[in-house]
């Protein structure tokens, strides 16, 4: 396989502490892609060096190999699959395939996905969040008023619309679906977020949502700014 910049930012591992990226024997590197890991110094590893027999788990303890029932939740700590982490992961993949089904309209928004997913595994900030060049205060006022941008009132979605339209309101429940898997995964004992960065990208990105499906439903281009 040859790995662009973007194959390999979407392919970082972290291995105790450390980003990580793994090529095959057949894998090939674009310049980019290469000049990119060296800028960001990160070790580039073989399969073989990834191999290992004794992993950590959360307790502290150790296992001999890696057990069916185990995943990694990032470098060479193992938990269950049913971990809440875990299940956050997979309700981001729902999210991904769904949004592909999209096309390249919900690009911006993909990216956005599969940086959160990143900044899980790697435990890294997500930083400042841009959507369509909307700011969060145009993007709340332009969803709570849709009939002063748009020219339409708030609607539920029908037998009649589009297909692009109701392809767009199911990723929207699949985000909504992944921001309440967030709120489960990133809570402390006493239920307050840990990583309050992901659940707000996962609202915001979930209003983005209804803003292309009231794009589409009025059939007027997003306001700028």
């Amino acid at each position: 396989m040859l790995y662009d910049e973007a194959a390999v930012k979407a392919n970082i591992r972290n291995r105790e502490g450390k980003r990580v990226f793994v090529l095959g024997k057949h894998d090939t590197l674009t310049p980019s892609a290469r000049d990119y890991l060296n800028r960001e110094r990160i070790a580039v590893l073989t399969p073989e060096e990834m191999r290992k027999d004794r992993w950590k788990l959360l307790d502290g303890s150790f296992v001999e190999g890696k057990p069916e029932h185990m995943t990694h939740l990032n470098g060479d700590v193992l938990v269950r699959k049913t971990h809440p982490r875990i299940r956050f992961r997979g309700a981001m993949d729902t999210l991904e395939a769904e949004l592909l089904l999209c096309g390249r309209e919900t690009a911006p928004v993909l990216e956005l996905a599969r940086k959160l997913l990143r900044c899980d595994v790697l435990e890294e900030p997500v930083g400042e969040i841009t959507l369509y060049g909307l700011t969060e205060d145009k993007q709340r006022q332009l969803s709570h008023f849709p009939q002063e941008h748009f020219g339409i009132a708030h609607f539920m979605p029908d037998f009649s619309d589009g297909a692009q339209l109701l392809q767009l309101n199911r990723c929207r429940c699949a985000a909504r679906a992944a921001e309440l898997a967030a709120a489960e995964a990133f809570a402390d004992r006493d239920g307050l977020p840990t990583r309050p960065d992901i659940q707000k990208a996962l609202n915001r990105m979930s209003s983005m949502l209804y803003l292309l499906m009231l794009q589409a439903k009025a059939g007027k281009p997003l306001p700028k700014g």
